[in-house]
């Protein structure tokens, strides 16, 4: 196993306040050939969002020449806006030797790997349920109605655990950033 890893495509899932914010950003710093993916969408940025960085915010007719041209490596709706993944900008960080990340929800990966068989997949998951209850109520992002939403949604992705190469267990930001990097850097796609 050498210690750059090879350029590919990996799935990052993980339920709502699990920290894959945060262990992305842990793991930039230990892996200089490492692209995250932007999204578009066609809602209005929230304060602090940065277009290109944030999300690459497009109008509904933009989203639909995407569609339109088969642009899109996956999207979906939800509450109202259109999300999605161009693949130009994946297929040309691959080429130019880059780990790219694409962050999504669980549909969204469903919809991945039909559209791209070569694509490696890895949940991060909770410590526990109450952790996660926990996180999510700390974070203060969230209603109590939807921090319960999302607690429901969680146990849906977390069922699905079967439908990944490795399941990383955030209870350690430094230590998921780790499993993540050694998960990089295996060579081989057990799928």
């Amino acid at each position: 196993m050498s210690d750059h890893p090879r350029p590919q495509l990996i799935v990052l899932v993980g339920p709502s306040g699990v920290g894959k914010d945060t262990v992305l950003k842990a793991l930039a710093t230990k892996m200089k050939n490492l692209w995250v993916s932007v999204s578009v969408t066609t809602r209005p940025p929230r304060p602090g969002e940065v277009d290109g960085v944030s999300y690459d915010f497009i109008s509904n007719e933009e989203f639909d020449a995407m569609v339109n041209v088969n642009e899109l490596l996956e999207w979906a709706e939800y509450a109202g806006a259109r999300y999605g993944t161009p693949k130009a900008p994946i297929d040309l960080h691959i080429a130019q030797g880059k780990v790219v990340v694409l962050e999504i929800e669980l549909e969204g990966a469903r919809q991945v790997r039909a559209n791209a068989p070569d694509a490696r997949f890895v949940l991060l998951a909770p410590p526990s349920i109450d952790e996660l209850k926990r996180r999510l109520a700390t974070r203060g992002t969230e209603s109590p109605a939807e921090q319960e939403a999302r607690l429901a949604k969680a146990l849906v992705e977390l069922a699905a655990s079967d439908e990944f190469e490795a399941v990383i267990v955030n209870d350690s930001v430094e230590q998921a950033a780790d499993d993540l990097l050694a998960f990089a850097l295996s060579s081989s796609n057990s799928k």
